[in-house]
């Protein structure tokens, strides 16, 4: 059984100002796969398996019932991005996100500003530059921000070679996430000494599974990170995150606010800063979506599918 939805953003995010995928039912229960629309069918494969993982296999056993998250603050003006921080439900943690495209470093500047004083001096602030900057402005814009005080730095340059010269001249730690979670080797950020922090995110990485895998061989301590999913979605990022023998950051799981309505009835939110340890159920009826969209992720399924069928037969 297949539903499929489409929900827009409450601000424009990663480009895109509607969030759609489908669910997947099983016998464990619902699985999302909601790959971006930029993603080939290939990239979208760990995507299907982590969706088929949900619903067919289920999740190993917590370790914890709650998980401490960061709310994320997209590239927008510092009122806005100090609005964000005031009603993310509790979070002492903010994720904000830099470098975006036809900005520049005065703007980041004082958004970051406008979250630090949001969160006073004993929150965590952390920036997102998804791998935007050269190294050299990597260095200079990270000196800039550091006077706010950064938790880390995630993913400031594109490629694991400059990840690792960032890290090399600068004292604020550095987090890896696409090249984690779009590598062919994801244990490279550790064996090049790039990144004092992994950020795992389940669907782009095959299912909680082999995320936790992942964090085992990769030795690195563990932010789960959220891929913009719905509540049911996010249920499986906050199964892995629960799972982890260790769990020192916030996890980057706070998103579900920036969708304007969700697919189930008790959304994933956090209250005091951490979301509960669940597993919400879809609504009987999801919203009506666009035409054609039902047939366009039918469509996208069975290719993907395919490619998963082949591999097997290989």
């Amino acid at each position: 059984m297949t539903t499929t939805y489409a929900i827009p953003l409450r601000t424009r995010f990663r480009g895109i100002t509607v969030r759609e995928g489908v669910l997947l039912h099983g016998v464990a229960g619902w699985g999302e796969f909601s790959p971006f629309w930029d993603y080939d069918a290939a990239t979208c494969v760990p995507w299907l398996r982590a969706a088929r993982e949900s619903a067919e296999d289920g999740w190993p056993e917590p370790v914890r019932t709650t998980v401490l998250v960061n709310c994320t603050v997209p590239a927008v003006g510092p009122d806005r991005a100090a609005a964000i921080v005031r009603v993310s439900g509790g979070c002492r943690t903010a994720k904000v996100k830099v470098a975006e495209r036809g900005q520049v470093l005065a703007d980041d500047l004082s958004r970051v500003e406008a979250v630090r004083d949001a969160l006073g001096p004993e929150g965590r602030v952390r920036v997102d530059a998804n791998g935007a900057w050269s190294v050299d402005e990597a260095v200079a814009a990270i000196g800039g921000l550091s006077r706010f005080g950064l938790e880390y730095v995630e993913q400031p340059c594109a490629t694991v070679e400059e990840l690792a010269a960032v890290r090399r001249r600068v004292d604020v730690p550095i987090a890896a996430d696409e090249s984690i979670r779009r590598a062919e080797d994801p244990l490279r950020v550790a064996a090049l000494d790039a990144a004092d922090i992994a950020v795992l995110k389940v669907q782009p990485l095959g299912g909680v599974r082999a995320c936790l895998d992942i964090a085992e061989r990769i030795g690195l301590p563990v932010v789960v990170s959220s891929a913009l999913e719905t509540s049911v979605g996010i249920a499986a990022g906050v199964a892995l995150a629960a799972a982890l023998p260790e769990l020192p950051y916030a996890c980057g799981l706070a998103t579900v606010g920036l969708l304007e309505r969700d697919v189930v009835a008790d959304p994933l939110l956090p209250v005091d800063g951490a979301l509960e340890v669940r597993r919400p159920e879809p609504l009987g009826e999801l919203p009506v979506v666009p035409a054609g969209t039902p047939e366009r992720w039918r469509d996208r399924l069975a290719a993907v599918d395919r490619l998963i069928r082949q591999d097997r037969e290989a």
